[in-house]
C-alpha cells in the first residue's frame, strides 16, 4: 500500500473498522494489516464516533448494522458536524435503496454483503486516493476560484463565503474539480463516475445527480435555474464561471 508522505517522515494509512462480529471484524483487520494498513478495529459505531475526534484515521470502514447506533446513523451525524472524513459503508446484500441512502447521506463509497477483502481493499485505495490527489486534469492547488458568492478554494476542498465555510465532502470535491478543470466544456455523468471511482451503475448516476443538487443548493442564486453548474441535455453537466446560459 502507498504511504503518504509528510514533513516528519512516511506513515501508512490508518484506518477504522467498525464491524459488529468479531470474528469478521477480526479477519478483515488481520488482511488489511497484512496490506501495510495501520487498523484500529471497533465494535460500534458509538465508539467509532467517541474517539474519531481524538484519533483521526485517513478513512473509515463502517458496518450499517453496527449495533447501539447504525452506520448510516453515525454517518449522518459526522456529516451533520461538517466532519468529512472519508467513510466506506457496508451495507445488505443487493438493499440498493440502502446504498442510495448511504451515498445520499454523504458516504464516499459502499459495498454489499457479503463482499470480498481484495474488493474492499481496492474500494479502500480507490477512496485514499481521490482524497489526497486531485482529480481530473492538472488543476493548482494553490488556485481559488469565484463561484457567484462562493470561494472554492482547492487545497482546503471548501467553499468560503464571508464568515462561512463548507467542507466538500469526498464525491462533491471530486465533482466540482472536474467541472472547474473543463470549465466550459461538458462533462459526462459518466466521466463523473469514473473520476469518483464509484460503481459504473444506476445507483453512481443518482449519487453523481443528487452530488449536484447539493452543489447547486450551496452555489446557486436559484438551484432551479442554475447559473454555474448547468445540465448540458442528454450528456451531463458544465461549468460557467460567469452567467451565461449554455445550450439545452
Amino acid at each position: 500500500m502507498k504511504d503518504i508522505e509528510f514533513m516528519d517522515g512516511v506513515r501508512p494509512y490508518h484506518l477504522f473498522v467498525v464491524e459488529g462480529d468479531g470474528a469478521v471484524r477480526d479477519r478483515l483487520c488481520g488482511y488489511l494489516e497484512r496490506e501495510k494498513l495501520i487498523v484500529t478495529p471497533m465494535a460500534t459505531a458509538a465508539e467509532m464516533l467517541r474517539r474519531v475526534h481524538r484519533v483521526r484515521p485517513d478513512l473509515i470502514v463502517l458496518d450499517v448494522g453496527s449495533p447501539i447506533m447504525s452506520g448510516l446513523g453515525a454517518c449522518r451525524k459526522l456529516r451533520a458536524e461538517g466532519d468529512r472524513v472519508p467513510i466506506i459503508l457496508l451495507v445488505g446484500h443487493s438493499e440498493e435503496i440502502e446504498r442510495v441512502v448511504a451515498l445520499e447521506m454523504g458516504a464516499d463509497d459502499c459495498l454489499s454483503k457479503p463482499y470480498g477483502h481484495r474488493e474492499l481493499l481496492a474500494r479502500v485505495r480507490a477512496v485514499l486516493r481521490r482524497t489526497t490527489i486531485t482529480p481530473g486534469a492538472p488543476l493548482d492547488s494553490s488556485a481559488s476560484i469565484q463561484i457567484g458568492e462562493y470561494v472554492f478554494d482547492v487545497a482546503a476542498r471548501s467553499l468560503y463565503r464571508s464568515n462561512n465555510v463548507r467542507v466538500l465532502n469526498t464525491i462533491e470535491y471530486t465533482m466540482l474539480a472536474e467541472l472547474a478543470t473543463n470549465a466550459g466544456i461538458p462533462v459526462s455523468r459518466e466521466r463523473l463516475v469514473a473520476v469518483s471511482h464509484l460503481r459504473e451503475d444506476a445507483v453512481s448516476l443518482r449519487a453523481v445527480d443528487a452530488a449536484m443538487v447539493r452543489l447547486r443548493r450551496l452555489l446557486e442564486p436559484d438551484p432551479a435555474v442554475p447559473r454555474y453548474i448547468q445540465t448540458v441535455r442528454g450528456h451531463g453537466y458544465v461549468f460557467v464561471p460567469v452567467a451565461t446560459k449554455m445550450p439545452a
